[in-house]
């Protein structure tokens, strides 16, 4: 996923930015107001949510987060100090979609990042918003949550789903297993690796193939889109 991080420190952006790499994230870093709404040029630039901290140098983040809201639907959490609940209110009633206070758990940041981003329709990087993946054979509608191959529907449980879209939003990527298992079991990496494998083995048996997802030894997964 490609994030917007709005933070005027450098060394709190750097180790930020850091973490969220480490949790697959693709992390653009804007220093001020003004250089977010660049980068959001056009209709969101295909950022699948906006870290947005309030207090910037150029302009105030709830004006910020006002201007981001008119352009595009890109979810926007809300980091700041302030926790009064008048504050809060107010960043919601802008159009946040969060909002969170520093200091911060990263582990919960990054629980509510995967939040926001689960209520938002799929954002490609070209900014196109689908609602169905087609992968050869196999396709994959989003907002049902349905999977086919060549027309016969998949009975897929809730975890497998989650993990076959995740890999299929970018066929050939390489995805860490622990980037996995944060994004759709929203937990760390201990003790969840035997249960990541046994969903891929399961994926590979209910749609009949087994080389649609490749293990990439000491690293992780991809997906391997089939011809036609």
């Amino acid at each position: 996923m490609r994030l917007l991080l709005v933070e005027d420190d450098n060394h709190v952006a750097a180790a930020l930015s850091a973490v969220l790499a480490r949790h697959g994230f693709d992390v653009t870093h804007a220093r001020s107001g003004e250089e977010a709404l660049q980068a959001l040029v056009p209709e969101g630039a295909g950022f699948g949510v906006v870290l947005l901290d309030l207090g910037l140098p150029d302009q105030d983040g709830y004006e910020v987060c006002g201007k981001i809201r008119k352009r595009t639907g890109t979810p926007v959490i809300m980091v700041t100090a302030r926790s009064d609940v008048r504050s809060r209110i107010h960043g919601l009633n802008l159009g946040a979609d969060d909002y969170v206070v520093k200091p911060y758990d990263t582990g919960e940041l990054l629980a509510r990042i995967h939040a926001v981003s689960r209520r938002t329709p799929h954002v490609d990087d070209t900014g196109d918003t689908r609602t169905a993946l087609r992968l050869g054979p196999v396709r994959i509608e989003l907002p049902t949550r349905q999977v086919s191959v060549d027309g016969t529907a998949v009975a897929l449980t809730r975890k497998e789903f989650d993990l076959l879209a995740l890999l299929a939003q970018r066929p050939g990527v390489v995805f860490r297993r622990e980037q996995i298992i944060s994004e759709v079991w929203r937990t760390s990496w201990e003790g969840t690796g035997r249960t990541l494998e046994v969903h891929v083995a399961s994926l590979r048996s209910k749609l009949h193939m087994p080389a649609l997802i490749e293990t990439v030894r000491g690293v992780g997964y991809r997906l391997v889109a089939p011809a036609g």
